[in-house]
């Protein structure tokens, strides 16, 4: 199963360029003396190509073996005329001579031989790393590291191999046994139960019922799937306690969830059993984390309608309002009236009519709405969800995340009211949520006057309003889960963060080695202070004495307001080239772009069963391009069944449900990435050190929570959310619900990037402006320029109070409280630290960063860092009309690559149909593998086509070239019958190209 290419293992160049050999290959002059002793030639060539191979691989080589480059280029500088015959090779291997200059190499360089007093060590090591990696792979290469270290002759790959599987299976044995022994006969029986069709109630199994997935969220359905979550919670109160490391953990509940119930029941006893219960588990997780949204979604449903529903009723009491200011116009002009005040105040009365109280009461309408004030208009939408809302409470165990427990009190205080039915209630239902609530700040003044009654004494409250106070308790609680000031036990997405923060120890070991990294002085937060205001004083005072001499900026009112920068076009250069490699670009289909990229790369070795044996899959390359082709491009099994012949649809979706997970195709996607990365044309394109991000809308069916009306892309859907490199190539991929904020996604592409790509410079849109986005950037190194829409409306802020300048003063609006940032330095760095060792995501530290909470000191602090930040680069923006147009140009190519995968998932109209959210997410990253694998194969067809045009005669330059695109789509057919030819010749990709002039420098 494990190819030698998968792993680290040194290998052997497939071809061998001049530099090759003399960089890798060459020997020394210390070498050839060395040498020089053995007097015959074909011992002394085959000590150096054993000296030679054993540098770059690690482990011995017959020289019979060796590339006949390399013994050429080491005969040829050796200066060794005898050419070696295979016979000569044999009797060099035989003899004792071999074997001596093997000695004497080892001896040289401090080579250990590994033998079999080492295999114990070995199988140590390979078992360490099977408690917390599960790929076969990823242990061979820990026994790799750990063999070069000690600095071990390496053992055959196929050695390696058997360990790291022999490991794997005992390490997973032990932790199926640890998980089966917790469990008691009651708890077994229920097991067996939900693998049994007759037990349940229909003809699938309670296995199946399992692994459900709450659909539209109308009253009925949420009514369903709230009391299938009470018999998963019931479920789980009968499992045993869980301690796997992640990997494990989401590999053995990947496992489980591909299995169908027969599957599970011809598993030995202990994997039957464990893999049951990791599946309980994180079905259980996830489906609190759908209580947790489905109450979200249900609170902000109300909150829209009732803003909906007062923006109707200010336009219908539009004529009471001219009507209230016209009396109010008319008395104000009687007051300056001639006359004694008594008979001012007489036409005043008469002014105001007969029913002064009717009057008044029309005013305190008006004024009870003002200030957008929808708090009223909850009521009625309230009466219909509140069963609904009752019913997720009370399957959640909301706790604090801080000392504050007042929203804890709330939350007992609101499930008390559950039954009571009366509009007004007294003090004792509230007693003990409400202590101090003169000076409780969740309650705020304008739900003050609809919650509290008219007082019976000064000091005391008679009655509360009840629906009132349950709705201001639960956006209350909406809030708080928001900020993540509160947290679901047991769940996944809503759990305790702090859970993910490193310790003390973590800390005082790892900033030191991140602070070098990021060559920041983090370990003195006073340093930090003081690089950051001296950095922000000198280029605050450079870009105001650049600022008259500034034509591209100017201030208008007191607000910037900078010139629009013109679109370039191609120029007639590029455009005959462009056009030139439009008509030489031979037409071909999707399947064979998928074929010749498979044919080169070898991607479905990544994709073998969960349970990490060996596949039985028939011809598996052909079966992973069907499978690519038919999720990529959004043609379904039935479909490409009928499209490509010789495979049945079930076949299709075996492979996908049984070897395909998002990890595997991150790493495929990455594979290709470093493929693209060898060629000499996206160096032209980009320097790859910039990345922009762009989100863009995928049409679902309405029949799950993913999908969400979304008000900025218009309709149903989720949001496709992609990293998309300089040059032109996309490295990573989120599938996000319409409801989720981008920027907080903005950072997790990048830190899960796994290619040789890694950008420093970060673009993105107006979603990437805010304060603590810009502040995790900063400590995380990354450099976040995104594309300004709304400059004159930010604000700038002063290093200091006292800073004045003579141009730009007007920009700046307050200044930066770096005592804050300083005072909790160290907590932000944990928190880095924890992102940065994989301990949280940066998304899940965003979300709580993202939304205003009193409680939330780190928000304040990150806001602070955030402002600083922001500042220096809009300071930079302003000034630099070169930065804006890379700024400019990155983000276009964003919104190019959208355009160019949603013309690559032709198939069902665009939408997916899946209606389950990791199959959601696995089919755009199937599409982002397609669109890179397309990129892959036109860069490729575009090299070849370049040199010819230049042997032909074209001038090409580096910048014809820059201007040109990957984003070909003309020469490709979409339709027709596929024949899937695995058995056509793929031409050998050729990576250079030579141009007139050197690529243009980027930033």
């Amino acid at each position: 199963m494990t190819q030698r290419q998968q792993t680290a293992y040194p290998k052997l160049e497939a071809h061998f360029t001049y530099a090759i050999l003399s960089t890798r290959y060459h020997p020394t002059e210390n070498e050839r003396q060395w040498a020089a002793s053995i007097s015959q030639p074909i011992a002394r060539l085959g000590f150096l190509v054993q000296l030679k191979l054993v540098q770059r691989l690690g482990y011995f080589l017959s020289p019979s073996e060796a590339p006949s480059p390399i013994i050429e280029h080491i005969r040829k500088v050796a200066d060794i005329h005898v050419k070696p015959t295979s016979k000569q090779w044999a009797n060099y291997q035989r003899s004792g001579t071999r074997q001596r200059h093997i000695t004497q190499i080892r001896q040289h360089h401090g080579i250990r031989r590994f033998t079999q007093h080492e295999h114990d060590w070995l199988r140590q090591i390979a078992e360490t790393a099977a408690f917390t990696k599960e790929a076969v792979t990823d242990i061979v290469n820990v026994m790799l590291e750990e063999l070069v270290h000690h600095r071990f002759e390496l053992p055959g790959l196929s050695v390696l191999e058997r360990q790291a599987q022999q490991s794997r299976h005992q390490v997973n044995d032990q932790l199926y046994t640890g998980i089966t022994i917790k469990l008691n006969t009651a708890a077994k029986k229920q097991l067996d139960q939900l693998l049994s069709t007759q037990a349940s109630s229909g003809t699938y199994s309670d296995w199946q019922r399992l692994k459900r997935e709450p659909k539209k969220p109308t009253n009925k359905a949420i009514r369903s799937y709230l009391h299938h979550v009470k018999w998963l919670r019931a479920l789980e109160t009968q499992m045993p306690t869980l301690s796997l490391p992640t990997a494990k953990y989401r590999q053995f509940m990947l496992e489980a969830r591909a299995l169908d119930a027969k599957e599970m029941r011809d598993l030995r006893p202990n994997k039957r059993y464990a893999l049951a219960v990791i599946l309980i588990r994180s079905q259980h997780g996830q489906a609190l984390d759908d209580v947790a949204e489905l109450f979200i979604k249900l609170i902000r449903g109300l909150e829209r309608q009732a803003q909906d529903n007062l923006q109707s009723y200010i336009l219908q009491q539009q004529a009471q309002t001219n009507e209230l200011i016209g009396t109010l116009r008319d008395m104000l002009l009687e007051m300056d009236t001639p006359g004694s005040a008594a008979e001012r105040l007489k036409r005043l009365d008469d002014r105001a009519g007969p029913d002064k109280e009717a009057l008044v009461a029309k005013c305190d309408e008006h004024l009870a709405y003002s200030g957008n004030n929808y708090y009223p208009f909850l009521l009625r939408p309230y009466r219909t969800k509140r069963s609904l809302l009752f019913n997720c409470l009370s399957i959640l165990t909301l706790r604090s995340t801080s000392s504050d427990k007042t929203t804890e009190r709330l939350i007992r205080c609101l499930l008390s009211l559950r039954d009571v039915r009366q509009e007004h209630i007294d003090k004792r239902y509230v007693l003990d949520a409400f202590d101090g609530i003169k000076g409780s700040k969740w309650l705020s003044t304008a739900w003050q006057k609809l919650v509290l009654g008219p007082p019976k004494r000064e000091d005391d409250f008679i009655t509360f309003h009840r629906k009132y106070l349950e709705l201001c308790i639960l956006l209350h609680i909406k809030q708080e889960l928001a900020s993540v000031d509160l947290y679901v036990v047991n769940s996944e997405q809503y759990k305790d963060y702090r859970e993910g923060l490193v310790d003390d120890a973590t800390y005082a070991r790892e900033l030191p080695r991140y602070a070098q990294q990021v060559e920041l002085p983090l370990e003195k937060p006073g340093e930090l202070i003081q690089h950051l205001k001296s950095k922000l004083e000198r280029l605050a005072q450079r870009v105001d004495e650049r600022f008259p001499e500034n034509t591209y900026a100017q201030i208008k009112e007191g607000r910037i307001s900078l010139k629009r920068l013109s679109t370039q076009r191609p120029g007639a250069a590029i455009q005959r080239v462009d056009d030139a490699i439009s008509q030489q670009l031979e037409p071909t289909s999707i399947v064979d772009i998928l074929v010749d990229s498979e044919r080169w790369l070898n991607l479905s070795d990544l994709f073998y069963p969960l349970s990490g044996q060996q596949s039985k899959v028939d011809d598996p390359a052909r079966r992973f391009v069907t499978t690519l082709f038919c999720y990529g491009c959004n043609l379904g099994p039935t479909q490409t069944a009928r499209s490509i012949k010789g495979i049945s649809p079930k076949q299709v979706a075996w492979l996908n449900l049984k070897q395909v997970t998002d990890v595997r195709l991150d790493k495929a996607i990455a594979n290709v990435i470093n493929a693209y990365n060898q060629f000499d044309l996206p160096r032209f394109w980009g320097s790859g050190q910039h990345a922009s991000v762009d989100g863009t809308k995928w049409e679902l069916y309405e029949q799950n929570l993913m999908s969400e009306y979304h008000i900025r892309y218009g309709g149903y859907g989720g949001i496709g959310y992609y990293h998309v490199s300089d040059t032109y190539i996309a490295l990573y991929s989120h599938f996000l619900s319409c409801g989720a904020y981008e920027g907080n996604y903005l950072i997790d592409g990048l830190l899960k990037n796994q290619s040789e790509i890694q950008p420093e410079f970060l673009h993105g849109d107006t979603q990437s402006q805010s304060y603590p986005v810009f502040g995790l950037s900063y400590l995380l190194g990354i450099q976040l320029m995104p594309r300004i829409r709304n400059i004159h409306d930010l604000n700038l802020f002063r290093p200091d109070k006292t800073c004045r300048y003579e141009h730009i003063d007007q920009l700046f609006s307050g200044s930066i409280d770096f005592a804050l940032i300083e005072q909790l330095l160290p907590d932000m760095l944990k928190i880095i630290l924890s992102i940065k060792l994989g301990r949280m995501p940066a998304s899940s530290l965003l979300r709580r960063l993202g939304t205003y909470s009193r409680k939330n000191k780190l928000y304040f602090a990150f806001r602070e860092l955030g402002k600083v930040v922001r500042t220096l680069f809009l300071l930079n923006y302003i000034d630099n009309v070169d930065l804006r147009q890379v700024i400019q140009s990155e983000t276009n190519k964003s919104e190019e690559f959208n355009g160019f995968i949603k013309w690559l998932f032709f198939g069902g109209d665009g939408v997916i149909a899946q209606n389950i959210r990791h199959e959601q997410s696995k089919i755009v990253k199937y599409n982002h593998l397609v669109a890179n694998m397309v990129v892959l194969y036109n860069t490729e067809r575009m090299t070849r086509i370049l040199k010819q045009l230049m042997e032909d005669g074209t001038e090409i330059t580096a910048d014809i070239i820059a201007g040109l695109s990957p984003y070909r789509t003309a020469h490709i057919n979409r339709f027709g019958d596929y024949i899937l030819d695995m058995s056509r010749q793929a031409l050998r990709p050729d990576y250079r190209i030579e141009v007139l002039t050197k690529p243009k420098d980027h930033e």
